[in-house]
């Protein structure tokens, strides 16, 4: 299977380029006609054009993430300054949320090695640990993992403020993470300055918060399903392999084309984790290329992605992800 996979890992230099033009640009021109709708047109027709330019925020995410990996550029320089001046746009500073990543694909789905932090998207509690809580902390984690807030209300004040800070990032070992997030913040904050002097406070808020939040939630609602969803496998370190977990554990996101575009291939998750070094735009031909995963893999549709968020716990005794249990 990896020898299948193994020729889709040459990025190409052509592609790459051509795929954050066809992103960057109608971004660019999007959110310049928003501002220009704001005085001339419609403040209303600035914040409905806010579904298109959230998705291409999402999509110069996926570029960023593929940065992250590597997986972008053959030049580690060329992967590091596109990944950097992303996340001027997508707010999320570039290192530290490169080795967070890295961290997760190391650990994903195995249930020795959790992750740590409050996270609540890549984590999970297995159904003992959950009845083994107080009452307080039930509704505490229940009222953490409900849709509203996990999934609508949590992703922009994650993407916002919680990116702003340094967090989860000893002070030892951690330098250049640490000192991403304060570089990503100064600049981030003298574009939205210079943006506010010449337009004024109010567009600025009005076009550049609603997007970020849209493409906050859909990014995370993204992140969320690939590995927490009803068919999902979890395992213990003695049961876990990578392969095993990249095939069991991550999902096959089967949306429409227009939904793949914006989402850049990132729903063929199976791929993307058996072999993280394969570029974006690579992910749907390696997916054919391999006949197995159509066996192996589970495929959602979106409708069943939008429910996926309601398997919340791992039962160990059925081997299967299961919703919260009914109160008393």
């Amino acid at each position: 299977m990896l020898a299948t996979l193994a020729p889709f890992k040459a990025p190409s230099t052509r592609r790459s380029i051509a795929q954050l033009l066809v992103t960057a640009a109608p971004y660019a021109a999007l959110v310049a006609f928003m501002y220009y709708s704001y005085y001339h047109i419609s403040p209303w027709l600035s914040l409905a054009l806010t579904l298109p330019a959230g998705g291409l925020v999402v999509r110069l995410f996926i570029i960023q993430h593929d940065c992250g990996h590597g997986a972008y550029f053959k030049s580690r320089l060329a992967n590091e300054a596109v990944g950097w001046l992303c996340s001027l746009t997508t707010f999320t500073p570039y290192a530290l949320w490169r080795r967070h990543h890295a961290n997760h694909h190391a650990v994903w789905n195995n249930l020795d090695k959790r992750p740590t932090g409050g996270d609540i998207y890549s984590g999970c509690l297995t159904l003992k640990e959950y009845e083994a809580l107080s009452p307080m902390r039930q509704r505490l984690y229940r009222a953490a993992l409900h849709p509203l807030v996990s999934q609508l209300l949590l992703p922009p004040v994650v993407f916002i403020l919680v990116y702003r800070i340094p967090f989860d990032t000893p002070r030892k070992g951690w330098r250049k993470e640490r000192l991403s997030v304060y570089l990503t913040n100064a600049a981030i904050g003298a574009v939205l300055l210079t943006l506010a002097l010449l337009l004024g406070w109010e567009p600025v808020l009005l076009v550049q918060l609603p997007v970020i939040a849209l493409a906050s939630i859909i990014g995370v609602w993204l992140f969320s399903v690939q590995h927490r969803f009803e068919h999902a496998l979890w395992a213990r370190q003695a049961d876990w392999t990578a392969a095993g977990a990249a095939l069991h554990g991550s999902s096959w996101l089967r949306l429409p084309k227009v939904l793949q575009w914006f989402t850049g291939n990132i729903g063929f998750h199976h791929v993307h984790h058996l072999v993280p070094g394969v570029p974006n735009y690579h992910l749907q031909a390696a997916h054919r290329a391999e006949p197995a995963f159509a066996e192996h893999v589970t495929g959602l549709t979106l409708w069943q992605a939008l429910r996926a968020p309601r398997f919340t716990l791992w039962d160990e005794a059925k081997g299967a992800m299961v919703r919260f249990p009914r109160r008393r």
